[in-house]
């Protein structure tokens, strides 16, 4: 007994004399043995809202694509094969991903083009503009897609001067295909990179400017290494888009073998066709071609923010 009197003792003694080192006054409970408390973060419930993100992601994505794969195995790797490496499957691969790959290219630049129209000018109906570029969000692709194949047909508005004039056929050719998928894809730049120029001070362009850095020394040096994140990040999200596409793209297409068949299309072939190990099959290598490239969008936008921190240190 006298022994735990004496630890108690010397522990109060040692916290007073730490109080007194740091000059405050001990309070009353300095002699009591010290209760470690608990400490909680700023929201409560953390176990229980990581465990419902968790399940929530698990049902909705996780799940759904891990059953591809799965679906899939029911052919063997060899049926695989000769399901995934048919000459018409290849055909819509690099029509797929080609076309997306383009029109998302093409998205970078004038979606870019608008977003900087819309951030650093003024003018009547910019509100109206604006707008506008959520159109696609907003519309039904099967609607998008009828309406696009109406105006750029061999009898549209400017499908019948683009052939009569020009000899370009845009409706039921792979360039259709690509105008469809720049039509989808164009509010996903505009509205990545729209924030991040809102964002940016003038005064970093006036500095360039009084240092005698002309137009394009500004906007390589200073402009583009802020947005480009942004950029990169847009492309990603129009590409994703345009990979898995089908509504707007079917009407315009024409859905000719080995011309202007998509793979979305030759998977609800194969669906209709009740082959779902087959559908599975094709959906399988599109999956995985589209981690691939996100990975390395995802590489490239990690480099450059890495790069942008050398700068900054």
């Amino acid at each position: 007994m006298d022994s735990v009197v004496a630890s108690s003792v010397k522990a109060g003694q040692t916290q007073v004399a730490r109080a007194g080192r740091r000059g405050c006054t001990p309070g009353p409970q300095a002699g009591r043995p010290v209760r470690r408390r608990l400490r909680f973060g700023v929201l409560p419930g953390f176990g229980l809202s990581m465990g419902y993100a968790v399940l929530y992601l698990g049902l909705l994505v996780l799940i759904p694509l891990a059953t591809l794969p799965i679906k899939s195995t029911e052919l063997g790797w060899i049926q695989f094969w000769d399901v995934v490496t048919a000459p018409g499957v290849l055909a819509s691969y690099r029509l797929t991903f080609g076309a997306s790959a383009l029109a998302a290219l093409v998205n970078l630049v004038f979606g870019f083009i608008v977003a900087w129209i819309l951030v650093r000018y003024r003018f009547p109906g910019k509100k109206v503009v604006d707008s506008l570029v959520d159109l696609p969000f907003a519309l039904p692709t099967a609607v998008a897609g009828i309406a696009l194949t109406a105006l750029y047909a061999g009898n549209g508005w400017l499908g019948a001067p683009l052939e009569r004039w020009f000899g370009i056929k845009v409706a039921f050719t792979p360039l259709g295909i690509v105008i469809a998928l720049i039509f989808i894809g164009l509010p996903f730049v505009v509205r990545t990179v729209q924030p991040v120029l809102e964002d940016i001070e003038r005064e970093l362009e006036e500095a360039a400017a009084s240092l005698g850095a002309g137009r394009l020394q500004t906007f390589l040096r200073v402009l583009l290494p802020t947005v480009l994140p942004a950029l990169l990040t847009g492309f990603a999200l129009a590409f994703a888009r345009s990979v898995g596409e089908y509504g707007s793209v079917v009407f315009i297409a024409g859905n000719m073998p080995m011309v202007s068949e998509i793979a979305p299309l030759l998977i609800i072939s194969k669906l209709e066709q009740f082959d779902y190990a087959g559908a599975a099959a094709i959906a399988t290598v599109m999956l995985m071609f589209s981690f691939a490239l996100l990975f390395i969008i995802n590489l490239l936008q990690w480099w450059q923010s890495r790069r942008g921190l050398g700068r900054a240190v």
